[in-house]
């Protein structure tokens, strides 16, 4: 697990890909944790995004790095838990702390229920791990 959020810290912005109504939706993310053995990202629930993912949490990430890429793809759970934000936090301060606080009631955060990462390359053969 820390090898999946260790490449999606090196590419600096990986893509989140949700769906509402069969039609695909892609934005631009940057922190990530593990926490507790599972991969988590973070969002505010006032964005689409948040309702996206609760509605129908089979989401998809992609992010590219020194020539590879990796495609996560998996179901994410929200995690109302406080240490969960406050892992989070810890992990990424210099990138939330001016957008949320740990009980500001906007920051929540959604963790990997199981799912699979591989990580592709033009010259070797892919790497699957298994979330």
């Amino acid at each position: 697990m820390n090898e999946v959020a260790e490449y999606l810290k090196s590419c600096g912005t990986f893509y989140l890909a949700t769906s509402e109504e069969g039609q695909a939706h892609v934005r631009p993310f940057g922190a990530v944790c593990v926490f507790e053995g599972k991969l988590y990202i973070v969002t505010n629930n006032q964005k689409k995004v948040y309702q996206q993912m609760k509605k129908n949490g089979k989401v998809e990430i992609c992010g590219m790095h020194k020539g590879t890429w990796i495609r996560v793809e998996g179901e994410v759970k929200e995690d109302l838990r406080r240490e969960a934000r406050a892992a989070m936090m810890e992990e990424n301060k210099a990138a939330l702390s001016s957008m949320y606080t740990i009980d500001d009631n906007l920051m929540t955060v959604f963790c990997f229920e199981h799912g699979t990462a591989t990580i592709y390359s033009f010259t070797a053969d892919p790497k699957v791990i298994q979330l």
